[in-house]
């Protein structure tokens, strides 16, 4: 259920209403390019914030047993400013950028804790099934308010709304409800699992979660499989993460209209609840980590489309292409890093994990915005994303799934300096 309430910031927020919202009106005073490349900015800049403090922050919430605790402040961070989105008109678009950054902030540092409790709520045999459940969940709530949001900005009249504008503004704050409303289940019926406690660690939990650090960083080699699939999913989710939050204002940029854009968002949502359910029984007859690889080769493909993009038409089928992929690729990589982990410190590495989403968000749309000033086209900033999926790619081929499970599983067992939750 918390996929099901979050989603509509991915959705809404993230990849339809806002991003249009943003190049239309809260940027109408600058030319299209410069709004897309500013739009990407603000995402990078977002990321960087959560890269620095994800490693900190999951640390900590596994020493004080607070997973849930910290997931409830990010979220309530990420509901408050996506609620205040409502005050932004024509030409702000600084006060546009500051609000997505701290909700982006509140969303993306709230699923740190939040994929932290998936290995504590599903064995290793279901895990990717749980994990594409939850994708695919996601994808029904988001879809569902973004299809409502959709038909609200068509037909504002119908709804006793003034204009289209309104609308938008007026969908900002439906998903601050949606998402707070949708969260509850999760904190009423979730409970906080254990947590592991190590000699000599500081009772001040800053302390102690920069102690925890050193310790990880010290374990690299005893974790090596977990920490190579992070630097492939590093690159690879950077082209995934980038397409996500430039779609629809490259789709602005080359003259599709607003309706258009948010209604092939819309198509991806109800595309992606089957393919990404299937995904998860994929990964049982192909294996988890080839399900991801293939989900690689359509993401180059959409790339390579994505430059001779033209009409509705060519949109309408990228857009169906990355709902094939897109939750399945990343349930999947949410749960291969789950069962490779230990599950007693699963917020900590979940924080390294979530570093390298956030560093994903910081290079993709950077090198998007800076090709597109530089060139005075989106086009090649888009074909430019075909390097993260194939270098990602060709790292996540030497990820030893197997031997990376029988680590973690050997470190839960009688693990030197540990002592029972």
């Amino acid at each position: 259920m918390y996929d099901w309430a979050n989603s509509a910031f991915a959705t809404t927020i993230m990849a339809a209403v806002l991003p249009a919202y943003y190049s239309l009106v809260a940027a109408a005073s600058l030319d299209k390019t410069t709004a897309s490349s500013y739009w990407g900015y603000t995402n990078t800049i977002a990321m960087c914030i959560v890269a620095v403090l994800a490693p900190i922050l999951g640390a900590m919430a596994d020493h004080g047993r607070a997973r849930k605790k910290y997931l409830g402040v990010f979220a309530s961070l990420g509901i408050l400013f996506t609620g205040l989105l409502v005050l932004v008109s024509t030409g702000d678009w600084l006060m546009a950028s500051v609000f997505y950054i701290a909700g982006r902030i509140g969303f993306a540092g709230g699923n740190i804790f939040y994929d932290a409790l998936l290995p504590h709520v599903a064995g290793e045999e279901r895990i990717d099934q749980v994990s594409a459940y939850g994708y695919a969940s996601g994808y029904l709530g988001g879809g569902l308010l973004l299809a409502l949001n959709l038909a609200a900005i068509m037909k504002p009249a119908v709804f006793g709304i003034p204009n289209t504008e309104w609308a938008s503004r007026l969908c900002f704050v439906s998903v601050a409800l949606w998402w707070a409303l949708f969260a509850l289940p999760l904190f009423r019926n979730v409970a906080e699992p254990p947590t592991r406690r190590i000699e000599g660690e500081s009772k001040n939990p800053v302390r102690a979660s920069f102690q925890r650090l050193r310790a990880t960083f010290g374990e690299v080699k005893k974790f090596r499989e977990a920490f190579k699939f992070l630097i492939a999913f590093w690159l690879y989710n950077d082209g995934i993460s980038t397409i996500i939050v430039m779609a629809v204002i490259f789709g602005a940029e080359v003259g599709i209209g607003q309706s258009t854009l948010i209604g092939a968002i819309l198509a991806v949502q109800f595309v992606g609840i089957p393919f990404t359910v299937l995904y998860g029984y994929l990964a049982k007859r192909l294996g988890t980590k080839n399900s991801i690889l293939l989900g690689l080769v359509v993401y180059t493909v959409i790339a390579i489309g994505g430059y001779f993009l033209r009409t509705a038409l060519h949109f309408w089928i990228l857009a169906f292409l990355v709902g094939t992929v897109q939750g399945g690729t990343q349930a999947l990589s949410r749960s291969l890093f789950g069962s490779i982990i230990p599950r007693l410190r699963t917020a900590e590495f979940f924080g390294f994990y979530d570093v390298s989403s956030k560093f994903a968000g910081i290079l993709g749309p950077l090198l998007f915005g800076i090709v597109g000033q530089v060139t005075g086209s989106s086009r090649l900033s888009i074909i430019s994303l075909i390097v993260f999926f194939i270098a990602g790619g060709l790292l996540l081929m030497r990820v030893d799934h197997d031997e990376g499970m029988r680590i973690a599983r050997r470190s839960e067992i009688g693990d030197p300096g540990e002592s029972a939750p």
